[in-house]
């Protein structure tokens, strides 16, 4: 009985911690799900999928603006500039007034600027795009790891009802055991000491049924948590662990199925090792020239004696401008060069070191799952032959030639086999979801 309740104790454990702070509500409905309709909800409600589809659509208007910035610019000024006391020039000839005291000039003038030749744009509109390809891999790294915890946390819920429905079906049975062993002592025909061993059995297997119950509510919590659904809809789970037994095959480690280059988190290191690329290339900007066109037109008037600038003379002017831009030394623009080459070279280590631990993962979890399938067949006639045991010791005991004790083991020993079966097979499951989500399998996204 020690170790099926310290299996029950972890089940509890496992999904206690995050749910405390949840309060009790009134179920207002019942939701039929299994693992794809569990899936396809969370999806669809996970506020943390609608952040990153978010992200994806901030970096497509950085992708606008970038390619924005090749466009003209135009912008119009008005300027008013009094001369309280203007600037004279002194030469032998005499002193010369730019202008005159007490005067006002008035200014209006439209620009338009248009880049000709400007090489950091064509380099920022490639890292844009390529910004674009690694938020796009977030989302789905993101989906994948959704669909990771909400597969694994459905084959919990899995394990712990079927796990409740075991310690369920075993109290029953020793009840009807109390039954039977009662009802003898009554006629006399056996010692209050088996009375007392067939109570103390159902006593604690009935402890044992509160608490598989409590871990069940917790992991169907958990579950509807990672759904993004309220606490006071109920959700139904009709599926089995058993059900999957059919399903457990062998990974060969040489299949080609096990190419980690689908990994979410290995692409995207592979985009950020892209970018650090294309920001390369911005940097090499810095040493080229660039070139610019402008063009002004502008209305002036000088030297107005009052501040009635509609009753002012305007003159027209014009102007045309190419202007270029030529580099010669910026002491950071080589230091920045080194720096993003030190980076780029850190990138390639640690591409290196994150391939090492997938494969090291991915090889954990084919060896793992290939030592469930053997435990789950020797698991599975463990049951058998322990419901026989539990049927020969009850049959003993009612003709006399057995011990309470020999059915009180016989029972810890079903039930015992029977909760290593579903774990057995949940340990299989949860192995080969690891597997998909590590090989960044995409089977439940659209």
């Amino acid at each position: 009985m020690k170790t099926i309740r310290t299996v029950l104790a972890m089940i509890c454990l496992a999904f206690a911690a995050p749910l405390f702070a949840q309060e009790e509500t009134t179920a207002v409905g019942t939701l039929d799900v299994d693992l794809a309709k569990a899936i396809e909800i969370a999806l669809a409600e996970n506020p943390t999928i609608r952040v990153a589809d978010k992200d994806i659509e901030l970096k497509k208007v950085a992708d606008t603006e970038a390619w924005q910035n090749l466009l003209p610019t135009i912008s119009a000024s008005l300027g008013l500039n009094h001369s309280i006391q203007v600037a004279a020039i002194k030469t032998e000839m005499g002193e010369f007034k730019m202008g005159k005291d007490g005067t006002t000039t008035a200014t209006g003038a439209l620009t338009a600027t248009l880049p000709i030749f400007a090489p950091a744009v064509y380099a920022n509109m490639k890292l844009t795009k390529e910004d674009i390809k690694l938020a796009q891999e977030k989302a789905r790294g993101s989906r994948l790891d959704l669909i990771n915890q909400v597969t694994k946390a459905y084959y919990a819920a899995l394990l712990s009802k079927d796990s409740y429905e075991v310690m369920k079906k075993n109290y029953d049975l020793t009840k009807e055991n109390f039954d039977v062993v009662n009802n003898k002592f009554q006629v006399g025909s056996v010692s209050e000491y088996d009375k007392i061993s067939a109570d103390v059995q159902m006593r604690s297997m009935k402890s044992s049924v509160v608490s598989a119950e409590a871990g069940m509510n917790l992991a169907l919590l958990q579950l509807k948590v990672l759904m993004g659904i309220t606490e006071n809809v109920d959700i139904n789970i009709t599926d089995k662990l058993k059900n999957y037994e059919n399903d457990l095959t062998l990974v060969d480690a040489n299949n080609a199925i096990l190419d980690i280059e689908n990994n979410s988190a290995l692409r995207q290191l592979d985009y950020n090792t892209s970018l650090l690329k294309h920001t390369r290339s911005i940097l090499k900007t810095n040493f080229m020239p660039t070139v610019a066109v402008q063009g002004t037109y502008q209305y002036q008037s000088y030297s107005n004696k009052d501040w009635n600038i509609f009753g002012y003379k305007y003159n027209p002017s014009s102007s045309l401008v190419v202007s270029v831009s030529i580099p010669i030394f910026t002491a950071s623009n080589f230091t920045k060069m080194k720096s993003n080459k030190i980076q780029l070279s850190e990138m390639e280590d640690t591409r290196t070191n994150t391939v090492n631990q997938l494969k090291m993962a991915v090889e954990s979890y084919r060896r793992n799952m290939a030592s469930t399938i053997a435990q789950v067949e020797s698991n599975k006639e463990a049951v058998v032959q322990a419901d026989k045991a539990v049927s020969i010791s009850s049959k003993r005991y009612e003709v006399g030639r057995g011990t309470i004790l020999e059915l009180n083991q016989s029972e810890t020993a079903l039930t015992q086999a029977e909760l290593t079966y579903n774990q057995s097979i949940y340990d299989y499951l949860t192995n080969k979801a690891d597997l998909d989500y590590t090989l960044g399998k995409e089977t439940y996204l659209k």
